[in-house]
Formats: structure tokens, sequence, C-alpha cells
């Protein structure tokens, strides 16, 4: 088993793409254990929320891109 830091991220660096994004996940997700359960329920009601308001037409979804070139032009101000 490999146990030195610096080999464990040669190899990990040597994987391909998807891999490397798995392990990235995986590690990232070991930091932190804990969930916080009234967050998970705050997102999971604040998803459910904004997809209500998209299908009763209150609020008409944006692309990013449109997005993105709003915020530029608000920089340029």
């Amino acid at each position: 088993m490999i146990t030195d830091y610096k080999e464990i991220q040669h190899s990990a660096l040597e994987l391909d793409e998807n891999h490397r994004a798995e392990l990235a996940k995986k590690l990232i997700d070991s930091l932190d254990q804990r969930i916080d359960e009234d967050i998970e329920q705050a997102w999971i009601d604040e998803v459910k929320r904004r997809k209500a308001e998209i299908k009763s037409g209150k609020v008409t979804p944006i692309s990013g891109q449109e997005v993105h070139k709003a915020a530029r032009e608000l920089l340029k101000k």
C-alpha cells in the first residue's frame, strides 16, 4: 500500500479525468462527514420553492450564458 503523500499525489494525478474527479469528490466528502439536517432540509425546501415558481410561470429561468452577459454589463458600470 502506498503511504507516502508524494507517491499518492503522483499516482492520483496520473488517473484519467473521470477517476480524478471521482477521487476528488470522495476526498472532499471525507472532510465533512457531518450533515446538518436543518441546512439540508432548507436546501430541499428552497429547490422545491424555486421549482414551483418556474412551473407556475411566476419566474422565467434564464440561461447561464445570459446571466454571465448581464453580470459583465453590470461590472462595466
